[in-house]
């Protein structure tokens, strides 16, 4: 081992306090500290020589075989530091989630090897991206930050998927700050904010004099993403003739802005992202089927906030401390509000939740904030009703008889209408304060109580 590592590099080793270990280019393990040893209950010379797959993974195959993000191909690719979440096994061959930071380490004759320290990520802890805001450390929220890490390795496009309010924009910076155009402009657009007409003037822009009061030339948004990433989000709600327009500048990188000539090139990366199901509005006509499969190189589902329970206390804390932060004096939750927040399914998800703390943190006593301040949708007493909200009487005793049978009689829509309904009776019919919590635009709640009759 003396011949192949350097003392400086063996004493690196040594003083690690978390499991360390130095691999070559063949995946070999040719150094180990005793904290990594005692991890997979093995003795230094069980280590030294092994694959470190078989070691870690209990696996034949590279970790990048069985679809991981791998360290060692990254490093030994780029000779840069290279972080991911994998799942190993113990010494008891029981899994566990870890950190892996891999770093370029030079051993004799300046030959390179991978450095890898692991950190364990245990259950009580969270995993915090805090200039992004993810936090988590449940099973399916660090599988989802592992697909995002691979996915922004790839320069292919990206669909991500999941209800209303998980954080589809936040995964979008997540993987743009990972990727290679991370020095380049994320540029967002909220498909279901833009009138039809103002579709091609946003994506392309516009010369001057291109219609009526028109002054000057506007840089349209893949002119501004052009060697970044553009994110565009609902984009299930894109018109058809656009879907026409977007497909055409995908697959040849051209376009014009309305009322040029000049045929300008764009080299943009897009993620989208959508609550719908495509591949129904695909079989409707409402999306086109060659634009989905041009966007969806990569699809991933970012699971709700009920998938994901045990991490509503982490949230919940950020989410209090980051809003108390800002101006509001510093609030603490009890065990009690935990517990009544993790008892609530968050059809608004991640959204809902900070709606919620909003109004807490507004309510609290002394700092603390209790059981009695965490108001879920489904305890706000219903108003008497009047002329202007007998139009959601209906929908709203189908979902509480539905809450009531715990039955499926009534079908998904007219669950849906009963919950918007419910969020107009506790908001007071403020449309903003039920579109925040539904975690979709104004527009597109507009259209949803035009289809229910609530408007």
């Amino acid at each position: 081992m003396k011949n192949i590592i350097t003392p400086e590099v063996q004493s690196l080793i040594d003083v690690q306090e978390n499991p360390f270990v130095l691999i070559d280019e063949n995946y070999q393990i040719v150094a180990a500290n005793r904290a990594y040893c005692e991890n997979y209950g093995m003795d230094l010379s069980q280590v030294v020589g092994r694959p470190c797959h078989e070691v870690s993974h209990l696996s034949a195959v590279p970790c990048h075989l069985n679809g991981e993000d791998c360290p060692h191909q990254e490093v030994f690719r780029t000779g840069r530091m290279h972080e991911v979440i994998h799942t190993h096994f113990d010494s008891n061959n029981r899994a566990e989630h870890v950190r892996i930071k891999g770093h370029p380490i030079r051993g004799a004759n300046q030959k390179l090897y991978l450095g890898e320290a692991v950190f364990r990520i245990a259950s009580t802890d969270e995993l915090v991206c805090t200039e992004m805001q993810m936090i988590g450390s449940s099973p399916v929220f660090l599988a989802c930050l592992d697909h995002l890490t691979r996915a922004a390795g790839s320069d292919a496009a990206v669909l991500l998927l999941g209800e209303s309010g998980v954080g589809k924009e936040l995964a979008a910076q997540y993987i743009h700050k990972r990727s290679s155009r991370n020095k380049q402009p994320l540029i967002v657009l909220n498909c279901a904010s833009i009138a039809v007409d103002m579709f091609e003037d946003e994506l392309f822009g516009h010369e001057r004099g291109a219609f009526t009061g028109c002054i000057g030339r506007k840089q349209g948004l893949f002119e501004l993403a052009d060697k970044g990433i553009l994110f565009l989000d609902e984009i299930g709600d894109m018109p058809l003739f656009m879907q026409a327009k977007l497909l055409r500048v995908l697959e040849s990188g051209e376009f014009r802005r309305i009322g040029g000539t000049e045929i300008l090139r764009a080299d943009v990366r897009l993620i989208s992202a959508t609550n719908n199901n495509l591949l129904k509005k695909v079989e409707n006509g409402e999306f086109r089927h060659d634009l989905y499969y041009r966007i969806a190189g990569i699809d991933l589902h970012l699971p709700s906030l009920k998938e994901r329970n045990s991490d509503i206390p982490l949230l919940a804390h950020a989410m209090v401390k980051r809003i108390t932060r800002v101006g509001a004096p510093h609030c603490k939750l009890t065990q009690e509000a935990l517990k009544k927040l993790q008892s609530y399914s968050f059809p608004g998800n991640i959204r809902e939740l900070k709606n919620i703390l909003l109004k807490a943190i507004a309510e609290s006593n002394n700092g603390v904030i209790s059981a009695s301040n965490i108001h879920l949708s489904q305890e706000i007493k219903r108003p008497e009703i009047t002329q202007a909200n007998t139009a959601i009487e209906k929908p709203l005793s189908l979902l509480q008889q539905a809450d009531e049978e715990n039955t499926s009689h009534a079908s998904i829509a007219e669950v849906e209408a009963g919950h918007i309904a419910k969020l107009l009776l506790s908001y007071n019919g403020h449309r903003r304060n039920v579109a925040d919590t539904l975690g979709i635009s104004e527009r597109t709640l507009y259209r949803k109580l035009k289809r229910y009759n609530l408007a």
